[in-house]
Formats: structure tokens, C-alpha cells, sequence
């Protein structure tokens, strides 16, 4: 049972896995149904999904939001989230909104029934500013264990083509903060979270240094 307070203006770490550690995005269309609902369903509004066009998901204008996402990762079977809550609770509201509607599309597509996610959410309170920046290489670096599986006690044995791999993954926010072309950037509120990388180098050199120092994986993972 988790014992958490979720107070106003505060960062939570949020994160959860299929029950039964089953695979939750089985196709490109499942996580491009939950990026979708990431930025929808982040409003005070109710939303129906299906009446709104695919081609307009990510330009469907909000009255507001519930939370500001700073980041986030989807891997097969788990996601993870950077949140910054704005309301009491809001960060609860918006896990209940996002996680009903992609298990009842979930469910509806892949003929199933019952729950699809290990209990409600995980949530971390992120309390000091080196651990929230640190999420933030965490968060994205999470699709190299699904080259390296092991690369976190062993360390990476092809740089190149885990940074490669890692480029090209377009199911997290990494991409959002290497370029300003895509359209799911609307899911962040990037102003909400303090300004860690003021130039894509900047982040780069943050990503190679997790990607290398060993020692410090081991310490925060």
C-alpha cells in the first residue's frame, strides 16, 4: 500500500508495470494510444477519445491540465513518469484517468478483462534537486536495457550503438529534448521543471556520463 502525500507544487517520480510483469504495449499503435492519452486525458475536462480524430490528438486545444509532465518512458511492460503535481491529489486523478482508459482500450483490442496494471501506481517524492535531474537521464536511459539487458551492472559494450538505439526510440520524451519537431512534445511542460540543459549538449554530455560511470549507476539505480 503505498503511504504518500501527494502535495501541491511537488515532483513525484511515477512509474508502473503490467500485473504478472505482462507486456502492456504489444505494437507501435499501444504506445502511440498512450502518449495520446498522456496529453488528453491531463486535463480537468472529461475527454472521450474516440471522437476525437487521430490526426488532431496531439493539437486537441485543453482548457488546462491536471499535472505538468516534465518527462516520461514506455518500455514493453512498464512506463515511468517525471510529474509535477498542481492540486492535492492531482497527481492521483490523472494515474486513475490515464490507467482506466488505456486498460479499457487494452482490454477492448486484445479480448481480455480484469486489471492490466500491477496495482494502482509507484510514486517517488523527489525532495532534492540532484535526484530530479538525475530522473531525468533515469527516465531516458531506460530503453537500453532492451539492447544491454544487463549494461546497469556490467556496464555498456557498445557505446555507439546504445546512444544510436537510444536516438531513435520515439516511445519517451528523450527526442522532445533533442529537437523541437515533434508533435508529442505538448505532452511536457518543460517551463515547470528547473532548466537542467540549456543546450542539447549539455544534455548530451549528462546522458554519456550515466551511460559510462558505472559507479554512479550503481549508487541512484
Amino acid at each position: 500500500m503505498r503511504n504518500l502525500s501527494f502535495a501541491p507544487e511537488e515532483y513525484f517520480h511515477v512509474y508502473n508495470r503490467g500485473t504478472d510483469k505482462r507486456k502492456i504495449f504489444n505494437d507501435q499503435k499501444d504506445y502511440e494510444r498512450f502518449m495520446e492519452s498522456l496529453y488528453l486525458f491531463n486535463s480537468p475536462e472529461r475527454i472521450v477519445l474516440k471522437t476525437i480524430p487521430k490526426k488532431d490528438r496531439f493539437f486537441y486545444e485543453r482548457d488546462d491540465t491536471v499535472v505538468d509532465i516534465g518527462s516520461y518512458c514506455l518500455m514493453p511492460n512498464h512506463f515511468h513518469l517525471l510529474i509535477k503535481s498542481k492540486e492535492e491529489n492531482s497527481v492521483s486523478i490523472f494515474m486513475q484517468k490515464l490507467q482506466t482508459a488505456y486498460t479499457m482500450y487494452y482490454n477492448k483490442k486484445y479480448k481480455r478483462s480484469g486489471v492490466l496494471f500491477q496495482g494502482s501506481f509507484k510514486a517517488q517524492h523527489v525532495t532534492r534537486d540532484e535526484y530530479l535531474k538525475y530522473l531525468f537521464s533515469y527516465i531516458h536511459l531506460n530503453p537500453i536495457k532492451i539492447i544491454e539487458p544487463k549494461w546497469k551492472e556490467g556496464g555498456i559494450v557498445n557505446l555507439l550503438k546504445a546512444k544510436d538505439f537510444l536516438n531513435t526510440y520515439k516511445h519517451s520524451s528523450y527526442l522532445d529534448y533533442l529537437t523541437k519537431n515533434r508533435k508529442e512534445i505538448v505532452i511536457l511542460n518543460k517551463k515547470a521543471f528547473p532548466e537542467y540543459f540549456e543546450s542539447t549538449k549539455n544534455l548530451d554530455d549528462f546522458i554519456n556520463f550515466w551511460l559510462t560511470f558505472k559507479e554512479g549507476i550503481k549508487k541512484y539505480i
